[in-house]
């Protein structure tokens, strides 16, 4: 296990914690969205960009899970934290659109995007608009979210000066997928689909959605970052509904597993720290930059995922 206290360029490893990343750090005056932010490393992250400073605004599919943990980290800061719950069901294109215009209605600048929620299911059902539920869920419905909010995240990195961030939380399991990285022809077809590749998928998605929305961005002129996170292996309540993962995780994954904390770490580290300024269209696991698959990096495949999922939106 030295490998995991091992520091990289950035002079952090994977057993550094969020809070230890972001020591300094004065997030005042920003305004984040975190999705999934009720439980695990969502509940992390929200807690600690909302030590920093930074304005919260927690998106949950459970309103009533999402209070609690208002609760709990506004009782934890002195002084107050500014946390609002907003309720987002990413496997609904409907509720996509409602949050962002809740969200809108709350007349608050964006500065920075988490999209940390995420599905693991046992079987490949299909989402209320007829997707696989992974591809809905863990991509479309933050490839969606993304461009409802994108337009106030320009104006504020406009009005403000600071950088927007936008960070997709991916996993290494990216590299579980079919050969041809993503297969368009099943997303409507769920039938045949082995569960644990379509998450794979889905996750390859996240990345592969970053690095074109950057390669956008940037043309444009935009002072926005994009950027794709491993927070490592961490057990928490994504495999509840993988009986022999979830089993393996309370077993092995004890051992090789990090904390909760330390999992938080790297959004927390792509999203507010200053050595990430201006890198934008990157992969970081252990807060340091690293190397996602090669699917992940195919430029045309990139295109082609963005074109498609701008169709499924429509």
């Amino acid at each position: 296990m030295w490998w995991f206290y091992r520091k990289g360029p950035s002079g952090f490893a994977g057993a550094s914690t969020a809070e230890e990343v972001t020591a300094g750090i004065d997030g005042r005056g920003l305004v984040a969205v975190i999705t999934g932010a009720s439980r695990g490393i969502g509940r992390e992250t929200a807690r600690v960009l909302a030590l920093r400073g930074v304005r919260v605004v927690m998106a949950v599919r459970d309103v009533s899970a999402g209070a609690r943990a208002k609760e709990a980290i506004q009782a934890e800061i002195r002084g107050g934290a500014e946390v609002d719950v907003l309720q987002l069901d990413l496997s609904s294109m409907a509720s996509v659109g409602r949050f962002a215009a809740e969200f809108a209605s709350l007349n608050l600048p964006l500065n920075i995007l988490i999209n940390n929620a995420g599905v693991m299911a046992r079987d490949c059902n299909r989402s209320c608009d007829g997707l696989e539920l992974h591809f809905a869920t863990n991509h479309i419905g933050h490839f969606l979210l993304t461009n409802l909010l994108l337009e106030n995240m320009k104006s504020a990195c406009r009005d403000s000066g600071v950088q927007g961030r936008i960070v997709n939380v991916s996993s290494s399991g990216h590299i579980m997928t079919y050969p041809q990285g993503i297969c368009f022809d099943k997303v409507h077809d769920p039938s045949g689909f082995n569960s644990l590749i379509a998450y794979g998928q889905s996750k390859l998605a996240n990345i592969l959605h970053m690095n074109e929305l950057s390669r956008i961005l940037k043309d444009e002129g935009v002072n926005i970052s994009a950027n794709t996170v491993h927070p490592g292996v961490i057990v928490t309540s994504l495999f509840r509904n993988r009986t022999i993962v979830s089993a393996l995780m309370n077993t092995v994954g004890r051992i090789i597993s990090r904390s909760v904390e330390q999992g938080a770490a790297t959004t927390c580290y792509v999203a507010m720290h200053p050595q990430v300024q201006g890198i934008t269209g990157k992969y970081f696991g252990n807060c340091n930059i690293a190397n996602p698959s090669s699917q992940a990096v195919d430029a045309e495949l990139a295109k082609k995922l963005w074109n498609f999922s701008l169709q499924m939106c429509r």
